[in-house]
């Protein structure tokens, strides 16, 4: 009885041995086969590039259908459209180095800019005006705040007093468009044009143009917007001026004094809000 249970567990024993000897057989040849598929399959990739990007293609497809549905959200698809953005990249390299000086100096997205900066070589181009001064002169009103207003009253890029030159807002739908970025510079070259032809030079335009025509002093308000046209034209012309300059604080036209009455002593008046007398003679 005992040698039968010992032939029977020999017998056991040899079958599991031979088992697992013909499974170690299979699996090793299993992945000989499976690494050599993979040998024959990378060298036909790369002798067919074709092959590889249609393999590619099927398997960003297949990734893609396998991909969770988005959570829902209560933004709009279409908000792009009221985006004022563009990517420098798309832009002339010289509006590209303008965009990205300015974007450096003035610490505002460079994607943004390159919208004002195209916007202000079209209009240049139309108005005969320099689009690097448009820009010089939102860059000392505004700091290129869209959304910027004055004590005055003065808003938008180029601090356009709304309520003195509302009727040039009409046609783009009304006042509130003076915070639209684009819409702003128009109305704001608009003013400017003006203004030069009323002084006669540009000098004197940009005195008009800051409410300082009837004043001793515009507060440097020229010579700052002549200096940074000065260093825009430098990078526009492949130069790369400084970025650290101190920043630019609009001026503010000095005061001028109302003469005495007759016997009483003389009182100083403050000058009227800036550029609203001036800027309602040229609208």
């Amino acid at each position: 009885m005992n040698k039968a249970f010992d032939a029977t567990a020999r017998g056991l024993r040899t079958f599991a041995s031979d088992v697992a000897d013909g499974f170690f057989e299979i699996t090793h040849n299993g992945f000989a086969l499976v690494g050599l598929a993979i040998v024959f399959a990378a060298l036909a990739l790369v002798a067919r590039p074709d092959l590889r990007q249609t393999g590619e293609e099927q398997l960003m497809g297949w990734l893609q259908s396998r991909k969770p549905a988005p959570e829902a959200t209560d933004l709009e698809p279409t908000a792009i459209v009221r985006t004022t953005a563009a990517s420098p990249g798309d832009l002339p390299k010289q509006q590209a180095a303008v965009a990205y000086w300015l974007s450096k100096k003035y610490r505002v997205a460079a994607e943004p800019l390159s919208v004002l900066v195209a916007e202000a070589y079209q209009l240049g181009k139309r108005t005969k005006l320099d689009p690097t001064l448009i820009l010089a002169i939102m860059a000392v009103e505004s700091s290129f705040n869209p959304f910027a207003q004055s004590h005055v009253g003065a808003q938008g890029l180029m601090q356009v007093m709304t309520r003195v030159h509302g009727d040039k807002y009409e046609s783009a739908g009304g006042t509130l468009t003076a915070f639209d970025p684009v819409t702003n510079m128009r109305v704001g070259v608009k003013v400017l044009q003006e203004c030069i032809a009323r002084a006669g030079s540009l000098e004197g335009g940009l005195r008009y143009y800051v409410g300082a025509a009837n004043l001793d002093d515009d507060g440097g308000y020229a010579n700052k917007v002549l200096a940074e046209h000065e260093r825009l034209l430098q990078v526009a012309n492949g130069r790369n001026p400084p970025t650290t300059t101190a920043p630019i604080v609009r001026a503010q036209p000095i005061p001028i004094a109302v003469p005495p009455k007759p016997q009483q002593a003389a009182e100083p008046a403050v000058a009227d809000p800036q550029k609203v007398a001036l800027l309602s003679e040229v609208s």
